[in-house]
């Protein structure tokens, strides 16, 4: 059960890194970094979200039913 709500946290934290980097693209002139910050959060938590799939799915956590 831990493992599907961090899963989850980490799928919403995604969500909300893509909306701010939406909103980064639209407002932000073209010197500011805040779009590149925001992907590399977005790539990292993608890296995380990879690894607790891989975790469960390994150890019988989540299976696929």
């Amino acid at each position: 059960m831990l493992l599907k709500t961090l899963i989850a946290v980490v799928f919403l934290a995604m969500v909300t890194s893509l909306a701010a980097g939406v909103g980064f693209l639209l407002r932000d002139d073209s010197q500011s970094r805040r779009l590149l910050v925001s992907l590399k959060i977005r790539v990292t938590l993608a890296a995380v979200l990879i690894a607790l799939l891989f975790y469960g799915f390994y150890f019988g956590e989540l299976a696929a039913a």
